[in-house]
């Protein structure tokens, strides 16, 4: 369905060119910015919201809203945009997580005029890379994200962040060799003029050792992203060290993009290698799940132990994908969006923790539940929903991927059984770090010998953006039909041209 108005060039267009407005603000001007980029991101995430319920049709799998114009003469390169079941929902979740990213954002005064400038470059970097239809425009949107993040970390992190900020390029644009490396080799092959569009690629047939090779390729890239043992290790470093709200853009949805990108580029356009693979991916998902939950417990830095949960729980989204199932696959959708949401509050939750007491250690806490009960409270409940506590929305997208396996024609029982078990293990541990962690910060001896005060505990900005994110998790926990609907009809059809292509 090729749209009439341009929208989804709007919605990537509208952050990073009204963002770069603010340099002509003064320099004093903090909170003029801070205001000016919220109701930026506020317009363009209702704005979104209203066109997709409008325009976008549940039942067509097809790409809808497309926009197709030629962008390079030379290259014969195109601006390709479209969304479909698999990208309505990451393109919201990314509008609403900057958001509440911005707001978070408050405290921060200093440069604050390229702080913000970066979170609507990164805005408008992910919601390209979501509705990108162009192989060559899916990796500059990728590449977008690298210049932000890096400066965010270094120009706004903690006392290691030159460190961990050369520690996150390294690894994102060496991945990122071989996500172009992948995208060229796609474009190059069987004709002398690139083509990067799609839909071409979607039809295109390649031989079974070239299959493999690019698959391999951008299996690297995105594993460095999601991110994939053992190429996870500059993850805790820039979580510890980063301002909580480029965090919660981190948590919510930067590492979301490695996951999409391994769905819609990798089972997509490679289904027979994406076949021979599946089998190690889900291994390789089993031992994560396990080795993160296991490793979170000795993790002493709040920041850090909430980084391997996320490891663990991109375990789950890993078995997804390779389960080759319906169920699995929706599944995985789910878990995307759920740990969006949980991943960004609890890394919002400890930065609020943090400006209060000054503490990123967990045993040099203690004691602050009575001093500090409304995020006491929430902390609790968003930890609880990490641990896939029924209700919550990362029960069902647990379970989901659960039943894509055992439902699933691709494994032997034995197989199914050996998967499940692996699976049941590392969410036993999961409680274990969680709770924990709630232990040591909030009960035993107190840490403050200060009374209780409504200044200590949360203030309203906070308290809205807790109960925002909070809202979401529960009502798809308790209606989790909506967001499968978004995905459902598009997972049949891929999953159809999979078997039978």
């Amino acid at each position: 369905m090729t749209n009439s108005f341009p929208w989804l060039t709007l919605f990537v267009v509208l952050p990073i060119s009204a963002g770069s407005l603010i340099f002509f603000f003064p320099h004093r001007g903090n909170k003029k910015i801070k205001w000016y980029t919220l109701v930026i991101c506020i317009f363009d995430l209702l704005l979104m919201t209203y066109v997709f319920f409008s325009y976008f049709k549940l039942d067509d799998p097809l790409i809808q809203l497309t926009e197709d114009s030629k962008w390079i003469q030379f290259f014969d390169f195109y601006w390709r945009l479209g969304i479909d079941g698999f990208s309505l929902s990451p393109i919201l979740l990314t509008g609403f997580i900057t958001t509440l990213a911005t707001l978070a954002a408050w405290p921060i005064t200093r440069d604050s005029r390229l702080f913000h400038f970066l979170m609507l470059a990164m805005y408008s970097g992910q919601i390209g890379l979501f509705s990108s239809q162009d192989l060559l425009l899916f990796f500059i949107m990728w590449e977008l994200e690298l210049i932000p993040v890096y400066l965010l970390l270094s120009m706004w992190g903690g006392k290691k962040r030159l460190y961990s900020a050369t520690k996150f390029i390294l690894y994102t644009a060496g991945g990122s060799v071989f996500l172009l490396m992948g995208t060229l080799g796609i474009a190059l092959y069987g004709s002398n003029e690139p083509r990067f569009n799609f839909e071409t690629s979607v039809n295109q047939s390649y031989p079974a050792g070239l299959e493999i090779f690019l698959y391999i390729g951008f299996l690297i890239a995105f594993a460095v992203k999601l991110p994939i043992i053992p190429l996870h290790i500059w993850l805790p470093d820039t979580h510890g060290e980063a301002h909580y709200s480029t965090c919660m853009l981190l948590a919510g949805i930067l590492l979301k993009m490695g996951a999409y990108g391994l769905v819609r580029i990798n089972m997509e356009l490679f289904p027979h290698a994406h076949s021979i693979f599946s089998p190690w991916l889900i291994i390789v998902g089993v031992m994560q799940i396990i080795y993160a939950a296991s490793t979170s417990p000795g993790q002493q830095n709040l920041k850090k132990r909430i980084a391997y949960s996320s490891v663990s729980h991109m375990g789950f989204i890993i078995i997804g994908i390779g389960s080759i199932s319906d169920m699995g696959l929706n599944g995985t959708i789910l878990q995307i969006i759920s740990h969006g949401f949980i991943g960004a509050a609890l890394f919002f939750l400890a930065g609020t923790g943090y400006d209060r007491i000054r503490r990123v250690y967990l045993d040099e806490m203690g004691g602050t539940a009575t001093l500090m009960p409304k995020i006491f409270t929430t902390f609790s409940i968003l930890s609880l929903a990490s641990l896939a506590l029924p209700g919550m929305s990362g029960f069902f997208a647990e379970l989901a991927v659960f039943f894509g396996i055992i439902t699933g024609q691709k494994y032997l029982l034995m197989s199914k059984i050996i998967i499940t078990f692996g699976m049941a293990v590392g969410m036993i541990l999961t409680p274990i770090y969680l709770l924990s962690m709630l232990r040591q910060m909030f009960y035993g001896y107190k840490l403050f010998n200060v009374p209780n005060s409504s200044f200590f505990d949360y203030g309203p900005r906070e308290l809205f953006v807790s109960i925002s994110i909070l809202l979401p998790v529960i009502g798809i926990g308790i209606y989790p039909d909506f967001l499968f609907s978004l995905s459902v009809d598009r997972v049949e059809a891929l999953l159809s041209n999979y078997f039978y292509r």
